[in-house]
């Protein structure tokens, strides 16, 4: 397969997960993506030892997810971007450069000296792109942001999916929920971008805020609160649609739960009714139409709930396995990393650490040309500062002299 961002150059000068996870989706895809790093301190998710309450890798395992799945298949270079020593080497890779992905706010941006127009002056056809929490207009454009705050807090999920009674917000379920959403975002925007250049002869400048693919992931709520010109009335069971028994969660007799999305209810009632031995309610004239369904909504999902709450979970999934109806099994993290479609698209993939030892990740979504994922570990912090200083001309005597700096690590 040729991957088809081969021969993209992409520098990335971010840290955390939102920015940087669209850099490893361009190297999962071929683009060269050389990580800027912190001489001294490195990416700073780098010192994460908790992430949500859990540990950042396992006990006496190397191997962190959290660093390795934001920054596969990067090269990483220390380099000081506040010193003048380490400018000339800087300017090289920005011209050498097809992207620059940044998420430094616009005054950092300025001190250091990547903002646009300093980036611009080095290559003017570099598409530019700039991550932030509340985008680069408005007020809060020098406010920084993580995803649990302007995603998820701001954006509104959190308050949507917190029950009238709880005492507070409920949280993300997992750590880079947002980040991840908007690094392939971004991702997106830049193959659209590299599409436009080669088109048009035009480069662009990207800006994607948290805020804004938060406000993207809800915008049925924020749609609808729009046309209605109010807030929405709180729905404390969400997993429901009103009037319709084949959608929401159902509880087996294990315990576990069944996701039902039915939304042509009339079409599946009666095969599901038999398939689970209501062979009454399957004919039963109440239940024959969309306005009689719904009329006697709460009656069918007691006899939903009843039939599979007499079953275990895996019965359950045994009966539904031979439907054409929409359902899920609502599943843990361990259950999704073995999920057997997954792993037939490839999309739980292997990746070697640095260490020679196989380990899995989750693929970004996107399939090409049928092929599976082939990911390439994390680097160490500056491992590759050498391999691409000497690429840009640079002998030992060079290195030697910019080490002793303090410019390169």
């Amino acid at each position: 397969m040729q991957k088809p961002m081969t021969g993209v150059r992409v520098l990335e000068v971010a840290q955390f997960t939102f920015v940087p996870s669209a850099g490893a989706v361009l190297a999962d895809w071929g683009a060269d993506v050389v990580k800027i790093e912190n001489p001294v301190t490195g990416d700073a998710q780098r010192g994460l030892v908790s992430v949500q309450g859990r540990s950042a890798t396992a006990p006496g395992v190397s191997f962190a997810p959290t660093i390795e799945a934001p920054n596969r298949g990067k090269r990483s270079v220390g380099l000081s971007l506040a010193l003048n020593e380490s400018r000339p080497v800087f300017e090289e890779l920005v011209r050498r450069s097809d992207v620059f992905l940044t998420n430094h706010l616009p005054q950092a941006r300025a001190k250091l000296r990547i903002d646009l127009d300093e980036i611009r002056r080095i290559n003017p056809a570099i598409i530019y792109v700039a991550g932030s929490g509340f985008g680069s207009e408005g007020p809060d454009s020098e406010t920084g942001a993580h995803d649990v705050t302007a995603f998820w807090a701001r954006a509104g999920s959190a308050e949507g999916v917190t029950p009238v009674d709880s005492e507070v917000p409920t949280g993300m379920p997992a750590g880079g929920f947002g980040d991840n959403i908007g690094g392939i975002t971004i991702a997106g925007a830049v193959a659209a971008a590299l599409y436009g250049r080669q088109t048009t002869g035009q480069t662009s400048v990207i800006d994607v805020s948290l805020l804004a693919v938060g406000a993207w992931a809800n915008q049925f709520s924020v749609n609808l609160a729009m046309l209605y010109g109010c807030p929405l009335p709180k729905i404390d069971i969400r997993t429901q649609a009103p009037g319709n028994p084949l959608t929401g969660a159902y509880r087996c007799s294990d315990g576990r739960y069944i996701q039902l999305s039915m939304l042509q209810p009339t079409r599946y009632w009666a095969p599901l009714c038999r398939l689970f031995g209501l062979f009454g309610a399957a004919d039963d004239e109440r239940f024959g139409s969309l306005e009689s369904l719904a009329a006697h909504a709460d009656e069918a999902m007691r006899l939903i709930s009843g039939a599979i709450g007499t079953r275990t979970f895996d019965e359950c999934k045994r009966l539904l396995n031979s439907f054409g109806g929409q359902w899920a099994p609502v599943q843990d993290a361990w259950e999704v990393a073995n999920d057997e479609s997954l792993i037939a698209n490839g999309r739980i993939a292997d990746v070697v650490d640095v260490h020679g030892i196989k380990r899995k990740l989750v693929a970004n979504p996107v399939k090409f040309d049928e092929a599976d994922a082939q990911l390439t570990r994390a680097p160490m912090f500056a491992e590759h500062t050498d391999e691409v200083l000497r690429e840009l001309g640079l002998d030992d005597l060079d290195l030697v002299e910019l080490k002793i700096e303090g410019a390169i690590t």
